[in-house]
């Protein structure tokens, strides 16, 4: 019986050839203009993993899905790949990195196999004349690119020795930034904070936290209490209120949503 994901996979393969034929917009499509779409829907699908969407995921799914084709069907007609190169080309990928499943290799645990991953994409790095960190994608954002600078950093051996002891670095960097600020110098506070994010990044990745998802997870608990702070105001504008006002609406906000939980 044929496999339903490899129908699924030949119908949308199908819908792209002819998207590309007939269709007046598919057809003027290139790889750059095609770039900035590809990082909205990534996005779409990051937030629909972090509400926790199911129906979401599946869709945003499919709409990347789409990307990496239409992509592949763009190097198709330029003579350089297919959609089945590229496919095969990423499974030649993941047996080369998972010796532990397809060679004699041992790893029992997520960390060994990460941490030999990370050494095969290293050796690999250096055969073609790049860094350890050469393979970190110059657009990501910021916080999600430190993330893995420290991590690659780290499976090469440069880490701390115990995990705790990461907080003297924060508490360093804390101390930077404050002389910094009574300096007045933006340039260096500027530079200091840096340094602080980063070292807070790191603490969370040794503690194992995404700080990404940390940090988006108190945006929507900052907005979900600030608007229930607008709807206590009954109208009142924050500026016309007092310090003290405000806080305890704040306040408020939080009881309430410590009640609801």
């Amino acid at each position: 019986m044929q496999d339903k994901r490899l129908e699924g996979a030949a119908r949308l393969l199908e819908v792209m050839d002819t998207l590309r034929e007939k269709c007046p917009w598919d057809k003027e499509q290139t790889f750059e203009s095609l770039r900035n779409n590809t990082i909205e829907e990534t996005y779409e699908l990051v937030d629909a993993i972090a509400d926790g969407n199911m129906e979401g995921i599946e869709e945003e799914l499919g709409d990347l899905l789409l990307h990496v084709m239409f992509y592949s069907k763009l190097g198709e007609e330029q003579g350089r790949f297919d959609f089945g190169q590229v496919a095969d080309k990423e499974c030649d990928k993941l047996i080369y990195r998972h010796p532990h499943v397809y060679s004699d290799i041992h790893a029992d645990t997520p960390e060994e196999v990460t941490k030999n991953w990370e050494a095969l994409k290293i050796r690999k790095k250096k055969r073609q004349g790049g860094g350890i960190l050469g393979g970190v994608p110059r657009s990501l954002p910021a916080m999600v690119k430190a993330y893995r600078i420290s991590e690659k950093a780290a499976n090469s051996g440069f880490d701390w020795e115990q995990k705790e002891d990461v907080w003297a670095k924060v508490k360093e960097e804390v101390a930077e930034v404050e002389v910094e600020i009574a300096r007045k110098d933006k340039e260096a506070m500027a530079s200091e904070i840096g340094d602080l994010f980063f070292a807070l990044v790191n603490m969370c990745r040794l503690y194992g936290i995404d700080p990404e998802m940390a940090l988006e997870q108190c945006n929507k608990k900052f907005i979900r209490r600030f608007t229930h702070m607008e709807a206590e105001a009954d109208g009142r504008l924050f500026t016309e209120m007092t310090a003290e006002e405000l806080d305890a609406l704040w306040r408020n906000a939080k009881q309430e949503e410590i009640h609801n939980s």
